[in-house]
């Protein structure tokens, strides 16, 4: 046999069998010599979006927000048909619940000349003044006394005792000692926001999740960090209960006591609404402070998404 020969029968592959070869990689095509090497972009070095397709999804989400708002305001809107249409139907007196288009145009009147501006403005200083000193007062007292067992064993009788004693019922005492002017105003709101926000935040402190405190602790923090890092942020959803609870105590609080001495206010309104048998007018501010308390509810719970913006949902 010839070398040839040989070597022809050795490449070719006997049947059955299979070629383990493996071929050679192709090489990569030779650049030009007048072209210049090209620059590959770095791997971390994202893209940023356009600003179509940044608006691009919130189109796409247009039709469910608007389901969304649609549903949620039905109950609303059936309740102002209702309103609307019992007193027209002669279903109740119109005399004592007028439709809710009366109710709109003495809404309107009030806010052209003024006084619905002048009414509300005195009793959003009022309330938020009181709920403001409220906030600044108990909470660092709730942690104080959620903390410390010892500031709790001490207040612990104390709380108990006003705790259960109705703001308003001590509205006499406020007025006999601090006069019919802003201050006792004020101070009946303060009284009666600070509860709220006590009692959540001591509830807060003492119900943190015990896994977390003993997981802080064996990492060697001391106690003002582990306050700081593990016991604070995982209360802020339970204080932020009683104050949101608080911001509602103190309008109704504050009407409460401008109906029974004031000369500016919603419940000045309100009251003197009454005495002059101007109905409209009287549910005109009741709307009016139904709407404020949403607002600030509202404002509330912003503030609340802004400070536990770490809390995963319950969704995911």
């Amino acid at each position: 046999m010839s070398p040839a020969t040989g070597t022809a029968a050795e490449k070719t592959t006997a049947p059955g069998s299979v070629n383990t070869a493996v071929p050679a990689p192709a090489a990569p095509p030779a650049a030009s010599a007048g072209s210049a090497p090209r620059e590959t972009a770095p791997a971390d070095v994202r893209r940023v979006p356009s600003r179509a397709a940044r608006v691009r999804p919130a189109i796409r989400r247009l039709p469910y927000l608007l389901v969304k708002g649609a549903a949620k305001s039905v109950a609303l809107v059936a309740l102002l048909l209702l309103w609307e249409t019992a007193p027209r139907l002669a279903l109740v007196d119109r005399t004592f619940l007028p439709p809710f288009s009366e109710v709109a145009q003495a809404w309107w009147g009030l806010a052209a000349d003024g006084q619905l501006a002048d009414n509300a403005r005195a009793s959003l200083v009022r309330s938020f003044s009181g709920f403001g000193l409220a906030v600044v007062v108990a909470l660092p007292l709730g942690l104080l006394i959620g903390w410390y067992r010892p500031v709790a064993d001490l207040l612990g009788p104390l709380l108990e005792v006003f705790r259960n004693t109705a703001a308003l019922a001590l509205l006499p005492v406020f007025v006999l000692l601090l006069g019919i002017g802003e201050t006792s105003k004020i101070s009946i709101v303060v009284y009666a926001c600070t509860w709220p926000i006590l009692l959540n935040t001591i509830s807060a402190v003492r119900t943190v999740d015990p896994t977390l405190l003993k997981l802080a602790k064996s990492m060697g923090l001391s106690a003002p960090r582990l306050f700081q890092k593990v016991v604070l942020p995982a209360s802020v959803p339970v204080m932020f209960t009683g104050i949101r609870l608080a911001g509602a105590v103190s309008i109704l609080v504050l009407v409460a006591a401008e109906m029974i001495g004031a000369k500016a206010g919603l419940g000045y309104l309100i009251n003197s609404s009454q005495y002059n048998f101007a109905i409209p007018q009287m549910y005109a501010g009741i709307i009016t402070i139904s709407a404020v308390g949403v607002a600030f509810n509202q404002c509330l719970v912003a503030v609340e998404r802004r400070l536990s913006s770490w809390r995963v949902p319950a969704g995911g």
